[in-house]
């Protein structure tokens, strides 16, 4: 039989234990948003970029059926 000290002291030390893994996740998800931030930056200068060259690539080339067809 467990005595009630026993049950406090592990229940003292389950709650510091989650708490220690509660901070620790939320660092890691503190890193994660600071790599999706920058690579957000990222997609969006490389859509502006995309959005620039086509822009300049001037008129469209006409869609024409292969000789072989």
């Amino acid at each position: 039989m467990t005595m009630p000290s026993d049950r406090l002291t592990t229940l003292e030390i389950r709650a510091t234990e989650q708490e220690k893994t509660i901070e620790e996740l939320s660092g890691q998800i503190a890193e994660q948003w600071k790599v999706i931030e920058r690579m957000q930056r990222k997609l969006d200068a490389l859509a502006e970029r995309f959005l620039a060259l086509e822009e300049q690539a001037g008129d469209e080339v006409p869609v024409t059926k292969p000789p072989h067809w």
